[in-house]
């Protein structure tokens, strides 16, 4: 059974597009994801590439999966690591981090593709202001039969778990269906959607808009299945009882906290990025990343 269907608003960057599902006025948070981005399939111009320059987070942990493509990341710990598809890169933020996400100088050079999810968890309450850290981890278990693989990327599914922390019960796969393939679709978290990438699928038979993200009621047995193939991403994990407030990059159970955040960005307190020192991105007026009532 569906709970919710959310569309994403689709933000065009010129030569790709993001579909941002949440936060929306629909719905807030998934679990401990309170921010779900999807860019792309994109080929980017001979010479061109993406550039996010240095911009500051509190309070949350980015994931950042791709399905094409290549980006180098780099933060104020000094971590560099180039994500390419089959790495996940999780940087906990907590009591605060900078960080640049850039098309490596190779991928410029033959026209980058992009094509990924970037996502944002929101810390449970009394870790909030963690230290900050850095993992890229490529040991992913994959758990496949003849029509269907699912890379585990965050906590357990079907009997296998990955490698890469987490804060509080998450969890997070890419499924990948061939033609007749099927997966069961388990109730083994508070809360839990889906969101077709690619090609076509269906969950118990109801069929899966590209994009859009498609919570499932919790507690029902379900099955994810296509007739011609297609790419599912699963999310969800432990619900949060308190609210969490976002503006811009910045995640926190405290309205204070985040503007003592934007302060400390606006007056440069936050530390610099090593090797990516020379921009960065100001504090906007309107965000389009913001907290509903």
């Amino acid at each position: 059974m569906i709970e919710q269907i959310v569309t994403p608003v689709t933000h065009d960057l010129g030569q790709f597009q993001v579909r941002r599902a949440i936060p929306s006025r629909q719905r807030t948070m998934v679990g401990p994801f309170i921010f779900v981005d999807q860019f792309g399939p994109a080929q980017l111009d001979l010479g061109s590439g993406m550039d996010v320059r240095p911009h500051p987070h509190i309070n949350l942990a980015t994931v950042t999966w791709l399905f094409e493509g290549a980006i180098d990341h780099r933060d104020s710990l000094g971590s560099f690591a180039t994500i390419r598809p089959g790495q996940v890169n999780l940087m906990t933020a907590g009591r605060g981090i900078v960080h640049s996400e850039r098309s490596p100088a190779a991928e410029r050079a033959a026209g980058p593709k992009l094509y990924g999810m970037q996502t944002w968890l929101a810390l449970p309450d009394g870790r909030e202001e963690i230290d900050p850290a850095f993992e890229a981890v490529t040991d992913l278990p994959v758990v496949e039969d003849g029509c269907a693989k699912a890379i585990v990327i965050m906590g357990e599914l079907w009997g296998a778990r990955a490698p890469t922390t987490c804060h509080s019960a998450t969890i997070y796969a890419e499924i990948v269906l061939a033609p007749g393939g099927a997966i069961p679709i388990e109730p083994d978290v508070d809360e839990r959607a889906l969101m077709l990438v690619g090609g076509e699928a269906a969950i118990d038979g109801q069929a899966l808009g590209l994009y859009e993200l498609t919570v499932l009621s919790p507690d029902r047995d379900m099955t994810l299945s296509s007739q011609s193939g297609g790419c599912v991403m699963l999310l969800g994990g432990e619900a949060f009882e308190t609210k969490r407030h976002v503006f811009w990059n910045f995640v926190s159970s405290s309205r204070d906290r985040i503007n003592q955040a934007k302060e400390d960005w606006r007056e440069g307190r936050f530390p610099l990025v090593p090797g990516d020192s020379e921009e960065f991105i100001p504090l906007p007026e309107a965000p389009k990343t913001v907290s509903y009532p």
